[in-house]
């Protein structure tokens, strides 16, 4: 990783940090954040997860206002480091703990490759 890289991962990861923090208060269910990137094709190959408890909440979530104003409060984030996502419905996804141990018997490396 270079070391313009490495400066742009710790910015994401304090600017996500902050939406955690956010996050855990505000939506039923919600448990962690995380992110994939690519820096070769940054930041079109940027995605972050959002993982919930069970999928239900992550349903409820979808077909609420909140979804909009979770994706907006990540977006904001982003913005303020002049990171821009250029499809951020695309690029900011929902998950579960319950789909993971499911799926993936809750082998999360597993299920974000």
């Amino acid at each position: 990783m270079k070391k313009t890289d490495k400066t742009l991962e710790n910015t994401i990861v304090t600017l996500l940090t902050r939406v955690c923090e956010q996050s855990l208060k505000s939506f039923d269910g919600f448990q962690w954040l995380t992110h994939l990137v690519n820096y070769k094709d940054f930041p079109r190959s940027l995605t972050i997860i959002c993982v919930f408890d069970r999928q239900d909440q992550v349903s409820k979530l979808l077909s609420s206002p909140n979804h909009d104003y979770l994706v907006s409060l990540i977006v904001e984030q982003l913005k303020s480091a002049g990171i821009q996502l250029p499809n951020a419905q695309q690029q900011i996804q929902f998950d579960s703990e319950e789909a993971c141990n499911l799926e993936h018997a809750g082998k999360w490396n597993r299920r974000l490759k």
